[in-house]
């Protein structure tokens, strides 16, 4: 056992950001004003030169000519929520005719991808397609390989000619600087200085692992990533003897093996486990930097795929790839640090000592319970629509959870009288041979959309196939806003304990500590005033409210807004579009074939007793008779839906009729794998 975990130690070590243009690594190719000209613009202190563009360029290239690539990319974001990529290769003439190798400053700075053929909202006609990608130095390149090929990967950021942001990037760097200067700014307020504040991110990722034969074979599976058919298995999740249970042989090669590749490409991979659905799994990395934390993701993403695809199984990221069971979330893990290193929401043993930790609890309180539609707009999908409010996910009700302790804390500031109190505890369990065991001062709250967990956020209504870009974006930019109010108020001259005490007054409703799920809350939230959204295409309105685009000053103009609110639109209504003409096309073309071909076999079957066995005949008739009504059930519903592609309830009661039909149809007959071969065989 020892030799094991040194040799697994060992691996990591040596494994860990291989593949990854480190900083380390560059440092040891350039000159030393050129690295410092390049760590100064990492942390946007300075602007990356010609000169030194040209020689991180050339440092680039030898790294990764070395590790076997032949080509390089701009890797970008653009709004479709998953990364773009076009590959150049390492050559060009020279002046003799030759080929050489060849990879320059001007084309590390920018790249030359076409943005009319991405979602741009309206910002980019057909006929005006010139866009322009450019490299993002705060994220670090790295060598992306897929069988053979070795291509270098470089973080950019993606934008018109026009000069308008087509990506989830841009405005995510802006938040994120508008937050850091209006963090500093209040520190300096208080008494306390910092270099600099950024966020920091650590996103939890959910997905299911299917076999790739039963994949294969399910049309809805391979074309949307989820199954618009399915009736439930008799076993599903509910003797809850998945979640955290030892992980299948398969599973846990799959994970091994995406752990290698994640570690190798820099992504810190700390946790794995069973989660609550059969077939469900999930990947939490360590806290990084919010940008890096977001590229991650959705390296992790592409990741998960491919190292799926190299072990005959398929990732599913959909947030509702089976009905009945649990879907799968994204829980964003959100804080701020120094560049010292301080976690900023770290409350410390005495919270009611630490002014700074709670001015931002105040602010975040703020930010929430000013913008909680624009929050609900951040995270909305037609996917994730199909999660929300289902007793697996948070309901469209922005609201905090701050544990017991710090919520009492709050609330005695808020009525002028602050209580004492530690935030963890001693528990005695009864067991002598235990050391000291301290829990923090509460459970943690599941059902709450955003929790305070010791010391970060959780944003848990994110779906699991969402970029953490925006949602991330949208959160810096109201927390910033909420933290220029109060800071605005201590410049004024109002006593802090006064700013405390009026803030955590009028934002008390939007604290609560009980189940989300519950209908009582419901009731209770209106009365606080508190919306519920449950539609995404309700909550993208949110984008056009004239408090937004204040809330974006210096992040989004009013014109890119605009053309968020069109994509989220437009791409809500696609994701519809195709998952209606899904259950269409498979009911017509496989469903109501199956049906019918079982039917005429009964039917074949009740002629074939004939009067032989009387007694036994009308109990066959009857069963023929439910089961034609079924089959008539299904055509109505088909036609109802064909009639109304957009109604929910009309594609929800044909995906009734036609389960029922399922549970009814002999299986050798019915054309597609079943839930419980796709749930239990992996």
């Amino acid at each position: 056992m020892e030799i094991a975990e040194l040799e697994t130690h060992v691996r990591h070590e040596t494994n860990f950001a291989e593949k990854v243009c480190t900083n380390e690594v560059l440092q040891s190719l350039l000159s030393p004003s050129t690295y410092k000209e390049y760590s100064e613009a990492c942390v946007g202190r300075a602007t990356i030169s010609q000169s030194a563009a040209d020689e991180i360029a050339e440092a680039m290239k030898e790294w990764a000519l070395e590790k076997g690539a032949t080509h390089y990319c701009h890797w970008f974001q653009p709004w479709t929520g998953n990364s773009a990529e076009k590959h150049d290769a390492f050559f060009q003439w020279a002046n003799d005719g030759s080929l050489i190798n060849s990879f320059t400053g001007k084309a590390l700075v920018m790249g030359e991808p076409d943005a009319s053929s991405l979602p741009s909202g309206g910002l980019r006609n057909t006929y005006e397609a010139r866009g322009y990608t450019s490299w993002d130095p705060s994220s670090p390149a790295f060598l992306w390989e897929s069988g053979t090929a070795r291509i270098l990967s470089i973080p950019s950021i993606f934008f018109s000619y026009t000069g308008e942001a087509l990506d989830t990037k841009i405005p995510l760097l802006r938040s994120d600087a508008k937050l850091s200067r209006s963090v500093a700014r209040l520190l300096t307020l208080l008494g306390e200085t910092t270099q600099r504040v950024f966020s920091t991110l650590g996103c939890e990722q959910e997905f299911f692992l299917v076999d790739a034969d039963y994949a294969s074979q399910r049309r809805d599976l391979v074309v949307s990533g989820a199954t618009v058919f399915g009736a439930p298995p008799a076993k599903g999740q509910e003797l809850e003897d998945h979640y955290f249970g030892a992980l299948k042989r398969r599973v846990l090669a799959f994970l091994e093996d995406l752990e290698e590749q994640a570690y190798a490409l820099g992504i810190p991979v700390k946790t794995r486990h069973n989660e609550v659905a059969p077939a469900q799994h999930e990947v939490a990395p360590l806290f990084e930097r919010v940008v890096l934390g977001v590229d991650h993701n959705i390296l992790l993403m592409q990741l998960l795929k491919k190292v799926a695809d190299e072990h005959h199984l398929v990732c599913l990221t959909h947030e509702k790839p089976f009905a009945r069971v649990n879907g799968s979330g994204k829980h964003l893990n959100w804080s701020l640090s120094t560049a010292e290193g301080h976690n900023l929401l770290d409350p410390g043993q005495t919270p009611q000592e630490n002014t700074r930790f709670l001015f931002l609890i105040a602010a975040v309180l703020e930010g929430i319970a000013r913008h909680p539609a624009l929050l609900r707009a951040s995270i909305g999908s037609f996917e994730n629509d199909k999660r929300l409010g289902g007793n697996e996910a948070p309901p469209g009700i922005l609201s905090v959870y701050l544990g017991n302790a710090l919520d009492a804390l709050v609330s005695s500031i808020a009525e002028g009288e602050v209580r004492e109190g530690e935030m963890k505890q001693k528990l005695d369990l009864g067991i002598d041979m235990l050391p000291d065991l301290f829990v923090h001062d509460t459970d943690r709250n599941r059902t709450s959309p955003f929790a305070f967990t010791g010391n970060k956020f959780e944003f848990r209504a994110c779906g699991s196939s969402h970029s953490p870009s925006f949602p991330m974006t949208v959160l810096n930019a109201v927390i910033a806003e909420s933290i220029e109010m109060l800071s605005d108020e201590l410049e004024n001259g109002v006593d802090q304990g006064e700013v405390l005490k009026a803030s955590f007054s009028r934002t008390a409703h939007v604290r609560f500590l009980g189940d989300n799920y519950s209908s009582e809350w419901q009731e209770e939230a209106k009365k606080r005033g508190l919306p519920e959204i449950s539609r995404s295409v309700d909550a993208f309105d949110a984008l056009l409210f004239e408090k937004t685009e204040s809330v974006f000053t210096h992040i989004l103009r009013k014109n890119e807004l605009n053309s968020v609110y069109e994509v989220f639109k437009e791409t809500y209504k696609k994701h519809c579009a195709i998952e209606r003409r899904l259950m269409i096309e498979i009911c017509e073309t496989q469903l109501l074939p199956a049906a019918l071909a079982y039917q005429k076999e009964m039917a074949e079957s009740v002629r074939a007793v004939g009067d032989t066995a009387t007694e036994v005949l009308p109990v066959q008739k009857r069963m023929l008779r439910r089961y034609a009504q079924h089959i008539s059930q299904l055509i109505e519903a088909l036609e109802a839906l064909k009639e109304a592609p957009s109604d929910d309830e009309a594609a929800g009661h044909l995906r009734e009729c036609a389960d029922t039909i399922e549970q009814a149809t002999r299986d050798s007959l019915w054309p597609m794998p079943k839930y419980w071969e796709l749930l239990f065989l992996t």
